[in-house]
């Protein structure tokens, strides 16, 4: 397929998911009453709805703090620089959609540390298992406690069948990359595949394969392990949070298991859409999701663009102060992150 045809499916993909994403939303928010919105966004409590950027900050540096432990049996780095990271990865990509956040929090450590690029990628990975494994966990639990209002069962079935299928993928990975490590580079089979390759390409592609091995590591103390778990368990009670203040600050409380089954439908909707090419998963998601609560749809749309716009702001902050630190524009970090993604891609 040629670039022209190629950026032509995509435009046409990009339109058609404009276009689900609007009626979804009309439909989602075709009982709102848009004449009490002024009246509902006059009553919310600033000083509560100012807790929903301090939520979303704190469990990015919890997410810091969380990864320091990971990369620790590779190089020792501050929890402020691996802040700063994730940050401006987090800015980056909303630029560079497709993997753009992990190859520019990676590129941006391993400048600063002086590592591979695909060792620290390798970490951001094992982050990304652990969250993973965290989350299906979760839902398989929030699915068996009977959280989520759902009269027919139909809804929890699905979600309990998507939970187990996710835990098992992740496992099925984890599995995985525990083998190539105790394999070691020389004998794993990603490093016999990546030889087979001819020529040049198969000495590039085996050099990528003896870096990513570097960096599939877990801390040696216990107490590191253990953090990590923690950390990604916290991780969830923050993020589900973030709905409890922007809730109470427009004078809603929910049942404390709502916010789990919350965090935990959201979370599916969102990977959903985001398979589906569909944008503004969150929103839509969220106010779906909120619905089920029995949340009206006024006050589900407010709850929703206050996290929304709360986590716009605080990625938008910390991320321009972290590449204005690292003396770097947008258009340089896109430069990077395309270049590394299509060395690994090829």
């Amino acid at each position: 397929m040629t670039r022209t045809a190629r950026g032509a499916r995509m435009g046409l993909r990009a339109w058609l998911g404009g276009l689900v994403a609007l009626a979804a939303l009309a439909w989602l928010l075709r009982g709102l009453e848009f004449d009490r919105l002024p009246t509902l966004l006059a009553r919310a409590d600033l000083r509560l709805l100012a807790l929903v950027p301090v939520a979303i900050a704190g469990e990015q540096v919890v997410r810091a703090w969380k990864w320091r432990q990971l990369l620790h049996p590779v190089r020792a780095i501050p929890t402020p620089t691996l802040f700063s990271a994730i940050m401006a990865g987090y800015l980056v990509g909303l630029f560079v959609p497709v993997a753009g956040s992990p190859f520019a929090r990676a590129w941006l450590v391993a400048r600063r540390a002086g590592l591979k690029v695909t060792t620290v990628l390798a970490t951001v990975a094992t982050d990304r298992l652990v969250d993973g494994l965290v989350f299906a966990a979760l839902a398989i639990a929030a699915l068996a406690a009977g959280l989520f209002p759902d009269p027919t069962g139909g809804l929890r079935n699905v979600l309990l069948l998507a939970a187990l299928a996710s835990l098992g993928g992740l496992l099925a990975v984890l599995a995985a990359l525990v083998h190539v490590r105790r394999r070691g580079p020389a004998g794993g089979w990603p490093a016999r595949a990546a030889r087979a390759l001819p020529g040049r390409l198969g000495v590039g592609a085996h050099r990528l394969v003896l870096s990513f091995v570097e960096g599939i590591v877990w801390p040696a103390q216990a107490w590191r392990g253990l953090a990590v778990l923690a950390a990604a368990v916290a991780m969830k009670g923050i993020a589900a949070s973030h709905f409890l203040w922007a809730g109470l600050a427009l004078g809603l409380v929910l049942d404390p298991g709502a916010y789990v089954a919350l965090l935990v439908l959201l979370g599916f909707l969102v990977i959903l859409a985001h398979a589906a090419r569909v944008p503004g998963g969150f929103v839509l998601g969220g106010i779906f999701a909120l619905g089920l609560m029995g949340v009206e749809e006024g006050a589900a749309l407010a709850m929703v663009l206050a996290v929304q716009l709360s986590s716009l702001a605080v990625v938008g902050a910390f991320g321009a102060l972290a590449l204005w630190r690292e003396g770097l524009a947008i258009a340089r970090m896109k430069a990077e992150v395309a270049a590394h993604a299509g060395g690994h891609a090829g």
